[in-house]
């Protein structure tokens, strides 16, 4: 009580102030200390919302992005790219020697046996054969063609072609040479001109015009298709008409359309080189043409089942 009586009233106005400002000074300072400890543990910036962040208000020059996690692109390179020498080209682009290099040949062939089968028809049998090959480059080639038939030991038609071949598309060929008919007692010459190559949908066409002696024209045309059963197992479905511009009597050929063919042949291909091959055939005979063949005892149609085997060398 003694002590208490001698304070004067402005100590215990200091002394009062004091207390009431300890707390809140105590309360800071454990916030300041929690906060320093928290900004030293790392922060997971994928859990934080930056688009709700107002960058425009951050000084982003003054944040330690490595600390981050950030990358930060070096504003200039460490080391100085040095400029592209006559040794760096060389080093790059060798000097090729072209005479050590194998080259493709520039001359191709091709044979292709078609059709080499044994038919048995309505009246009679016999056998039968188409052959196409040809010797060249890309764009000009030397075709040989060939096709006949045989029934009761002897040649009932035969024919072989010398064409000058220049592809005029990635697709077609123009032909132009000599065709010579092989048959007994009836050889005979002519002048042909034709196309051939795939059509759109892949349809195998060709067609040729032919002009002979005394003025007789003759066309073929013959379209074919190959349908995919399964990679080896092959349909193939052709037809193949001949037309003449004259009477012939002598020859047994009348004007316009003097024969249709119609075939379907199943091949399966043991190799692209090799595919035995089994069909049916119909051939018919129209016009003049039928007349004359019916005049002379031949038949003007027939039906024919036909075996035999596809062949490439």
């Amino acid at each position: 009580m003694s002590t208490i009586r001698f304070l004067t009233p402005q100590v215990l106005s200091a002394a009062l102030l004091v207390a009431l400002a300890a707390p809140a000074w105590a309360q800071s300072h454990n916030h300041g200390e929690a906060a320093s400890q928290d900004s030293q543990e790392p922060v997971d910036h994928s859990k934080m919302d930056h688009a709700a962040m107002d960058h425009s208000t951050m000084d982003h020059s003054k944040m330690d992005h490595a600390a981050m996690g950030h990358a930060v692109a070096p504003s200039t390179p460490r080391e100085p790219i040095p400029a592209v020498t006559d040794a760096d080209r060389a080093a790059a682009f060798p000097p090729i020697d072209h005479g050590a290099m194998e080259h493709a040949p520039e001359i191709h062939s091709l044979l292709l046996v078609n059709r080499l089968e044994h038919w048995d028809g309505q009246h009679g049998s016999g056998q039968a054969w188409e052959a196409s090959g040809w010797v060249g480059g890309n764009i000009n080639r030397l075709w040989l063609r060939s096709e006949g038939e045989r029934s009761g030991g002897r040649t009932e038609s035969s024919d072989l072609e010398v064409l000058y071949g220049r592809s005029v598309s990635p697709w077609w060929d123009v032909l132009v040479g000599v065709k010579q008919d092989l048959r007994p007692a009836e050889s005979r010459t002519w002048a042909a001109l034709g196309i051939q190559g795939l059509a759109p949908y892949k349809f195998e066409t060709s067609a040729t015009a032919y002009a002979g002696d005394g003025g007789q024209l003759a066309a073929t045309l013959e379209v074919e298709y190959e349908l995919l059963l399964t990679n080896r197992l092959i349909l193939q479905p052709l037809v193949e008409a001949t037309l003449a511009a004259k009477d012939e009597p002598e020859h047994g050929m009348g004007s316009g359309l003097n024969k249709v063919e119609g075939g379907l042949r199943l091949r399966y291909e043991f190799s692209r080189r090799f595919a035995p091959y089994i069909g049916i055939t119909h051939e018919r005979l129209f016009g003049e043409t039928a007349d004359y063949h019916q005049a002379a005892g031949e038949h003007i149609r027939d039906t024919r089942w036909v075996a035999g085997v596809r062949l490439w060398f």
